[in-house]
């Protein structure tokens, strides 16, 4: 019998990926762009795998539920600061 592993959950995958994408992007901002708005970018958008691993390693039903929903409010802050960023003309629609 074969057991789940976190990197068998593709949307950890894609969240990790998606968190080292972003990474590299604001790494090149100036200092205040990366001190007001990268910071926050990094952080909501670094929570998103962090917040489904820590539900997968979680025992309790309800407890992993509770981390996947935390996920998924920060997958909703990055859409924020995403946005922000583009009005700001740090990033492009791309």
């Amino acid at each position: 019998m074969r057991y789940l592993k976190l990197n068998d959950i593709s949307a950890y995958k894609k969240a990790l990926a998606l968190s080292n994408y972003v990474w590299d992007i604001i790494i090149d901002w100036d200092w205040f762009a990366k001190r007001t708005v990268g910071c926050q970018f990094v952080s909501a958008i670094d929570s998103i795998s962090a917040n489904i691993a820590e539900g997968f390693g979680r025992y309790g039903k309800k407890d992993k539920i509770k981390f996947y929903y935390y996920s998924f409010g920060s997958l909703k802050e990055s859409f924020d600061w995403n946005e922000k960023s583009r009005n700001r003309k740090l990033i492009t629609k791309e």
